[in-house]
């Protein structure tokens, strides 16, 4: 019975147009239509329709292919109070909308109101209602002229500080002779000329005290004066110095005097309580507002976004207060100016228990996390970090076991340090910073080897804006030591002499520059882009110092330093993302997400091969997910024994090239589906011939993972799945389920140790691969 009345409710609702539940002698109201006529051309005609269709009131029912299911669920509520029927009906139903609803003379009225608006100041309005059977329609026309035109535009002409603040501005005007009359115009042009007087004293000026007189008695064109209303208070007309500015970095709710506090002078600010833990200089260093200075609503705005951009306060205010000083002669009046700021604790500890999950290495980690928010009394905020992890291996890495430990620190000084210049980018809203960073990491792979990597580094970071920021790091010091190397590893090395070269011992004395573009700041925006590039160089100075002393070179060619080798190589990183939000509201989660991966190292010099952590591997939960981590390329190459653990460490390359695709759909709160595809492989620059690739009819091609422009897109691996996230905004669990489409290596043929030959099917690949990530792929 529970089936049968399940299809019965779908029958009812692929029935319901909704007629029947009309009361006898009503109509439904089906919606309206928009008419615009004129015997000349109308500018913008579809904008303006779409405008005075806004105004149509009310909405009529929601309909799907001329059905109407709200309407059958509101009837199963008619006359209950409560039961099923009552809340399908308040869940899901909706009263129906009649023709007596529909008041044409308001509509009408508000339209000739927007047309008036647009420069049509004699429309004629007309509306006609069409029944048919149970419904009914109503279709507005409006008769227009041509727009009015603006002729002139006067600008206030009196002899007053406030008119000829006013006419400055006229040469950025957004009023043009010619253009049609339009009151959001006006509009934008009042707040335009607030926002320049904020920024030249006006401290008391608001948009409404401009008023636009119009002069619209001419042939079809209009006269604008911009004028200041007569009711304008005095202090709104006077512009304003600062008198006092007062900086209280200690500020709590319960302060109810600044009396109280003993405030010193510095560079000519009341500075209070002292100097314990903020020196002035670092306060006032991000403080944009001077006594004696004209009150400039940009320069406020800007002590705002500096002193916040600190991390070391919680709330930032500014208030002002009218001076007791009488306007001097000049007609300025005086501010005092009172910066409030609430700190956050200057000393934290915390500890974050982690869970790494991939497809090649699962296990815990640990990381505490020391920070001290004004180290030496300048904003300075140190952090010390100590990490551990143990994980275990996946797939063809079980039984491996990873360990690491390591403990980093870095201090961030809120202003970049580049004698003799003191740069402070004073346009900026956000505030610059000096980092320094050194570091060491400890990590045992188990049969494998145990590696030293040290480093150390300091460098600048900066924004002009809020979607842009730069990152300059002159110096960045790495040294990797290999230790404690298995038996079979040292085979391994011995066998392939790009991981030898991969796995020197060596000191990475490098150099990087990045820059960011990120429009997901601005969360209103429906596409949203992502664009990071980064440059690094290394080892460049250190060969040419060497060479120009004529520094003896060792065994393999090599110039050394301090009688350790160096690499030499520059590498380039492109990403590009672009997020589509299909629907208009902000909130919605249903959106497409593009990416686009581009990297290249090239070794040169000093180096046959990049360093072993400096290549790139491709495939995983985060990359093309239908393949493991590291399970791809270089090239159409395949380990000659894809079970052998050591496997993983033949498929890196110096050359990366990917692309995907996501649809993501919000399914229900906290819950996303997606659908994805992903495509992408590595490549090496100088081929290598122990790693042989294959042609489709599995002869050697000679290209042994070699890039080659007229062959990499049919070496790219494809694959496609589909993935729910668990998403609590603060936290994201993905799963994703990935099928490969394309096997770069789908004719590639090896004679396994055992004597037998293999290709794909029995290469330990699976049809359809599983993974869980955190958060999303990107």
């Amino acid at each position: 019975m529970a089936v049968g009345g399940f299809f019965a409710l779908l029958l009812a609702l692929a029935g319901c147009s909704g007629t029947k539940f009309i009361p006898e002698g009503s109509k439904l109201y089906t919606g309206s239509t928009v008419t615009l006529k004129s015997e000349s051309a109308i500018p913008n005609e579809s904008v303006l329709t779409t405008e005075l269709e806004s105004v149509i009131t009310p909405k009529p029912n929601a309909s799907i292919l001329g059905l109407r299911p709200k309407l059958y669920f509101w009837h199963m509520g008619e006359g209950k109070t409560k039961g099923l029927g009552k809340w399908l009906a308040d869940k899901y139903g909706e009263a129906p909308v009649l023709l007596s609803a529909v008041d044409t003379n308001n509509v009408k009225g508000l339209m000739t109101n927007r047309l008036y608006n647009n420069g049509y100041f004699k429309p004629t309005l007309s509306s006609q209602v069409k029944v048919k059977d149970n419904t009914a329609s109503v279709d507005y026309t409006a008769a227009v002229g041509k727009p009015y035109l603006i002729k002139e535009i006067h600008f206030p002409d009196r002899d007053t500080l406030i008119d000829r603040a006013i006419r400055a501005t006229e040469p950025n005007t957004l009023l043009k002779v010619g253009d049609p009359y339009n009151l959001q115009t006006l509009i934008n042009e009042r707040v335009r000329i607030d926002a320049a007087l904020k920024n030249q004293g006006y401290y008391y000026f608001a948009p409404d005290y401009i008023l636009f007189q119009v002069d619209s008695t001419l042939d079809n064109e209009a006269n604008v004066y911009l004028k200041i209303k007569s009711t304008i208070p005095p202090q709104a007309a006077m512009p304003y110095l600062l008198n006092r500015v007062t900086l209280d970095t200690d500020y709590t709710l319960s302060d109810t005097t600044e009396g109280a506090k003993e405030p010193f002078m510095f560079r000519g600010y009341r500075y209070f309580p002292d100097e314990e833990v903020f020196k002035a200089k670092a306060i006032t260093n991000a403080t944009f507002i001077y006594p004696d200075s004209l009150y400039r609503r940009r320069r406020s705005d800007q002590t705002l976004s500096r002193l916040m951009s600190l991390g070391t306060f919680k709330f930032v205010d500014i208030r002002y207060r009218p001076a007791a000083n009488q306007p001097d002669s000049g007609g300025y009046g005086r501010l005092n100016s009172l910066i409030r700021m609430t700190q956050v604790p200057k000393k934290s500890l915390r500890a974050e228990v982690q869970m790494n999950v991939s497809n090649i290495f699962t296990g815990p980690g640990i990381v505490v996390q020391f920070r001290n928010r004004s180290a030496l009394r300048g904003a300075e905020q140190l952090l010390i970090n100590a990490r551990a992890s143990f994980e275990t291996g996946n797939g063809i890495q079980s039984g491996v076991t990873s360990t690491t430990i390591g403990v980093d620190g870095q201090l961030l000084v809120p202003r970049l340090i580049t004698p003799p210049f003191n740069i402070r980018l004073v346009n900026s809203d956000f505030q610059p910073r000096t980092f320094f960073n050194a570091g060491y990491k400890y990590v045992l792979r188990t049969s494998f080897f145990q590696q030293d990597v040290f480093n150390l580094g300091y460098g600048y970071s900066w924004k002009t804006k809020l979607t842009n920021e730069q990152q300059l790091q002159p110096i960045n010091i790495e040294y990797l030591r290999l230790a404690n190397t298995d038996t079979a590893f040292d085979a391994l090395l011995e066998e392939r002499p790009f991981l030898a070269n991969s796995f020197r011992q060596q000191f990475i004395l490098g150099s990087n520059y990045s820059y960011t573009y990120n429009q997901q700041v601005l969360e209103q925006r429906r596409n949203q882009i992502y664009f990071n590039g980064g440059l690094e160089l290394a080892g460049n100075l250190a060969y040419l110092t060497q060479s120009l002393r004529a520094a003896p070179q060792n065994e393999f060619g090599d110039y050394n330093l301090f009688g350790q080798e160096f690499a030499q190589y520059t590498k380039v990183n492109l990403e590009l993302r672009n997020y589509y939000r299909i629907s208009p509201d902000p909130t919605s989660g249903n959106r497409f997400a593009t990416r686009l991966l581009i990297g290249v190292g090239v070794p040169y010099k000093n180096s046959e091969a990049l360093p072993y952590l400096k290549q790139y591997g491709i495939g995983g939960p985060n990359s093309v997910r239908a393949f493991a981590a590291r399970g791809i390329g270089p090239g159409t190459y395949r380990s000659r024994d894809p079970e052998d653990v050591t496997s993983f460490y033949d498929q890196v390359g110096d050359m990366r090239l990917e692309a995907n695709i996501e649809y993501r759909h919000d399914l229900f709160p906290y819950v996303k589906g997606a659908l994805f595809v992903d495509a992408g492989n590595i490549w090496l620059i100088n081929a290598d011939p122990d790693r042989p690739t294959f042609d489709a009819n599995g002869q050697p091609d000679g290209k042994n993972g070699q890039f080659r422009f007229n062959s990499f897109l049919q070496e790219l691996a494809v694959g496609a799945g589909a993935g729910i996230r668990i998403d609590v905004q603060f936290f994201v669990i993905r799963f994703d389920a990935a099928y490969p489409l394309i096997y770069p290596f789908e004719n590639s043929t090896f004679q396994a140790p055992n004597g037998d030959e293999y290709n794909k099917l029995d290469s330990g690949f699976k049809a359809v691969r599983l993974n869980i990530g955190i958060g999303y792929p990107f």
